[in-house]
């Protein structure tokens, strides 16, 4: 790790290090400047209007009797909202002679031989007089008059600038990570091998986007792994054929009835068996598009099908119902379900039910049903059933099930067994009606 590595201003240590000091410089300017335009050092400064009283007031003092009248009415024309009146000794409506800030304030610039009062406030402004040496009293509103304690303080200035640092620390901090990781958690929900995904953006902090980065090049691997899997089984299935198509000719001519039969029935299972398993790996790139499909138009297609086939098949549900989806892995998934259907029972039924935005498919047959202990199971690919329900091992591979539960899954839907009344197995394939479908890891 470099020396100083954590201050680097394209990490996240660095950008929030950077603001902090930001923050920090920004509070003890907001406090300097308040603290340069209060002066709490200097002699309390009157608030207001209350200047030119006491100015007023000191010029009055040291006027003659006789010439206040004339002078107060200049006073009055020149501070009209100051509001200037002369009381004659006694007549003045005195609230308190407090020893507030405020009047402290006046009494500073008044000096000895006058007093401040606090008078009857009016509708506008809180009135203050100053006793003139002789007794007279000359009032005046002053504008704002005394200030709680704490308001404009510049303590309270240092509170406020550092609850805004803070809150701004705290919402930068919110959108450069939770943002990204929102997308992380969304690009993991999303996560597909179609290559039609976008990529992580690489923004914002070095840390963020190193993890972006690493992010797509593991989907990159992971997509590549995938295809060259799947190029590999191709291969080994378009291999394979050849040989076995020639076994098959060979098979043709044994002449022993019994043998040939069973190498026949040996080369069909492998046959069928490579078939299967390249359905369940197909290539993601191949993927057919969502469309809309009358769902009841395809499972009576589906039922009508293995009705001509020889098996008791039947369709229960609405004669109409549209939903998005890809028509051929629906109908490959159903059919599935239903091969294993007529399998292990002699009467299969096909239900559709559309409830709100999901709609239901249950295949039901009377067969011997699956244990609960297994039922989770046989999701899985080549799991065989029970005993009961595996009447010949040389039919199936296990991989009906798996391949209907990832169909479900790249749907948006889900798929689960459970146990019909009084006997038998219901597959129940739950897909949304209107969705935007995923592919199956």
């Amino acid at each position: 790790m470099k020396p100083f590595g954590f201050f680097h201003l394209k990490g996240i240590g660095g950008q929030i290090a950077a603001l902090v000091l930001a923050s920090t410089v920004a509070l003890h300017l907001v406090v300097t400047a308040a603290f340069l335009i209060s002066r709490p050092d200097r002699p309390d400064t009157p608030p207001d209007g209350a200047h030119q009283l006491t100015d007023a007031a000191l010029l009055l003092g040291s006027t003659e009797a006789s010439e206040r009248p004339r002078l107060v009415a200049d006073l009055s024309r020149a501070f009209p909202k100051l509001g200037i009146e002369m009381h004659a000794p006694g007549t003045a409506a005195i609230v308190e002679t407090s020893d507030s800030q405020h009047l402290r304030g006046m009494r500073r610039h008044l000096g000895r031989g006058y007093k401040v009062v606090q008078l009857a406030a009016d509708d506008t402004a809180h009135r203050v007089g100053v006793e003139l040496p002789d007794g007279s009293v000359i009032a005046g509103r002053v504008d704002g008059g005394p200030r709680p304690w704490f308001w404009g303080a510049p303590w309270l200035t240092a509170l406020m600038t550092t609850f805004i640092c803070v809150t701004v620390l705290g919402l930068w901090a919110a959108r450069a990570l939770a943002a990204p990781l929102s997308s992380f958690a969304e690009a993991a929900e999303n996560f597909s091998l179609d290559g039609e995904a976008d990529p992580l953006p690489e923004r914002g902090p070095e840390e963020i986007r190193s993890v972006a980065r690493a992010l797509n090049r593991m989907h990159e691997r992971i997509a590549r792994l995938m295809s060259d899997r799947t190029r590999m089984l191709a291969a080994i299935s378009h291999d394979l054929r050849t040989p076995i198509t020639r076994l098959r000719l060979r098979a043709e001519f044994i002449e022993d009835e019994v043998n040939r039969k069973r190498m026949l029935i040996d080369l069909d299972q492998m046959r069928s068996m490579l078939e299967s398993v390249l359905s369940l790996l197909r290539n993601d790139r191949n993927v057919e598009a969502v469309t809309l499909v009358d769902i009841a138009s395809t499972l009576q297609l589906i039922a009508d099908q293995f009705g001509d086939m020889g098996h008791v098949v039947h369709y229960d549900g609405p004669a109409s119902a549209t939903a998005a989806a890809r028509p051929d892995d629906l109908h490959r998934g159903v059919t599935n379900l239903v091969e294993n259907a007529v399998r292990y029972g002699a009467e299969v039924t096909i239900r559709l039910d559309i409830s709100g935005t999901r709609l239901v498919i249950d295949v039901e047959d009377d067969g011997p049903g699956i244990s609960d202990a297994r039922k989770q199971e046989m999701l899985e690919p080549f799991a065989r059933g029970d005993d009961a329900r595996t009447m010949d091992e040389s039919t199936g591979f296990g991989l009906g099930l798996s391949i209907a539960h990832a169909i479900a899954i790249a749907h948006g839907g889900t798929l689960s067994l459970h146990d019909r009344t009084p006997h038998g197995l219901i597959v129940r394939m739950e897909l949304p009606v209107w969705q935007e479908p995923r592919l199956a890891a």
